[in-house]
């Protein structure tokens, strides 16, 4: 083979060689601009997939704050919604804010754990409880009293269907809360919170009826007015949560925070610490429920002869 045919065979190698490279290096890229797509397209709907959900959240609890009744009995008239009577109770500079910690559904897996970091940061806060009779949920209940925390009745059955089904129901249900907290604790509990809320819609009943028996038997109810949303659809962080609640205590003067107590929420207990510290560095004054706590109420009855 002449010189000259050896090059022409170096020559097509090189050829081929550079062709490789090249189909190579342009797959290569290919791969690497695909991937980059598809994960910020991945990142974008992501943030508005979570961006949607917070404000469904935002809207669905406006909504339960903002529902009003209009109850048609002679006897007592719908005086305001929480939402309409907001306006004193927006903070302005200066002023010292007063923060409420709620916790419903409980005893749980969770309440000892919740009960150690109040007890750990020397915070005292309000446990709406329900019916339980096993001996871990008694201790809970005599717990929460005995370290100085607020208990408040959140139903027997939190049954929507047979707690709301009458009024004979629901003065029966709230007997037997009651008599099951008096018999853990000795305190005779007058402290209520709806299960829904006052402005529960969810049930479809006449939540005055319910609000009349509680006021004729001097029985205060508490609603709240910022949500944590652990409650809701969205599964969100510790630090959602956390952001959830700093986001609106700083407009009130008085802030009742939801929160719950129940074996499924771990997000709430993780985020409990630093709720604390935030509220803390801004100054809030963390409270249990007393006395003289202003009410938080969704809906308010007045009766004629009061």
């Amino acid at each position: 083979m002449d010189s000259q045919e050896i090059e022409k065979q170096r020559a097509k190698r090189k050829r081929v060689k550079r062709m490789k490279t090249f189909i190579v290096t342009f797959i290569t890229t290919w791969i690497l601009v695909s991937i980059l797509a598809i994960a910020f397209l991945s990142f974008k709907v992501f943030s508005l997939q979570r961006q949607l959900n917070d404000l469904s959240s935002k809207i669905e609890n406006q909504q339960m704050n903002a529902s009003t009744y209009n109850d048609g009995d002679s006897d007592s008239a719908v005086l305001a919604s929480y939402s309409a009577s907001a306006e004193d109770n927006l903070a302005e500079a200066g002023d010292t804010l007063k923060v409420y910690l709620t916790f419903d559904d409980g005893p749980s897996d969770n309440s000892n754990e919740i009960l150690d970091i109040l007890d750990d940061y020397n915070v005292k806060a309000t446990f709406f409880v329900v019916g339980r009779e096993d001996e871990n949920s008694l201790a809970v209940y005599k717990r929460i009293v005995e370290e100085g925390h607020t208990i408040g009745m959140h139903s027997y059955s939190h049954s929507y269907a047979t707690l709301y089904s009458s009024l004979d129901s629901f003065q029966s249900d709230l007997e037997r809360i009651q008599n099951l907290i008096y018999d853990a604790t000795g305190v005779d509990c007058d402290l209520y919170r709806f299960p829904g809320g006052s402005s529960n819609q969810v049930s479809n009943a006449d939540m005055t009826d319910y609000i009349r028996y509680l006021n004729d038997e001097d029985i205060r109810y508490l609603d709240w007015n910022v949500a944590s949303g652990d409650a809701t659809s969205v599964a969100y962080s510790a630090d959602d949560l956390v952001e959830n609640v700093m986001a609106d205590v700083v407009k009130y003067k008085t802030s009742v925070v939801l929160m719950h107590d129940a074996d499924n929420k771990d997000a709430t207990v993780e985020a409990l610490p630093k709720l604390i510290e935030q509220l803390q560095g801004i100054g809030a004054v963390i409270l249990p429920v007393s006395e003289d706590t202003e009410m938080i109420q969704h809906v308010t009855i007045a009766n004629e002869n009061e």
